[in-house]
């Protein structure tokens, strides 16, 4: 298997492990696995007890060692052991959905395929008022962003907002008092 076709794998596989998990669980989880030998065939060869092993504590990891092993069979037999690359393709996988579809887009292919929005892209696009009306879920917020913010910004959305989500604009409790943004945020005035 040639190096970018591990790599790509590897991307994908770190994305679907880092749904409902902190980064630091995640990157622990993709260090362990690494150390094996991370590649579609070494997975399909890791019984599931001891890839759950490898990956716990992730959230949800008895799910994803499932899905982990769908997607890796899938790719095997269909893409020759790669990720595809299409949009429609990748989220027709097992447990990824379009945030981690369009991410994988932009990491693994270098393609934005649009804004991948996650629950804190999605809560503080609603904040800020960055769609004409309030959204009620993340695909939503993706397509009322995506009608009227410049395409070549669409890559930086994700990585700008989700630190900010994660540290600042918190779902409960938001920190508006040293937000930078308070003075123009509509939402800051109600907390």
């Amino acid at each position: 298997m040639r190096p970018q076709m591990v790599r790509r794998y590897q991307v994908l596989l770190a994305l679907m492990l880092s749904s409902q998990t902190k980064d630091q669980v995640t990157a622990g989880a993709m260090q362990r696995l690494r150390a094996r030998g991370l590649t579609v065939d070494s997975i399909l060869q890791t019984d599931d007890n001891t890839l759950g092993k490898l990956i716990y504590p992730v959230g949800f990891w008895r799910t994803k060692v499932k899905f982990i092993k769908q997607t890796s069979a899938i790719l095997q037999q269909h893409y020759n052991g790669d990720i595809p690359a299409s949009l429609s393709e990748l989220v027709a996988l097992p447990g990824v959905g379009p945030k981690m579809a369009h991410l994988a887009m932009a990491v693994a292919w270098g393609i934005v395929s649009g804004i991948a929005v996650d629950t804190h892209v999605h809560r503080i696009a609603n904040r800020l008022r960055w769609t004409k009306r309030m959204t009620r879920s993340p695909e939503e917020t993706r397509i009322a962003l995506e009608e009227w913010l410049p395409r070549e910004l669409w890559s930086e959305v994700n990585g700008l907002l989700v630190g900010f989500g994660q540290q600042i604009c918190l779902p409960v409790h938001p920190r508006c008092q040293t937000c930078l943004n308070k003075t123009l945020c509509p939402s800051a005035q109600s907390f």
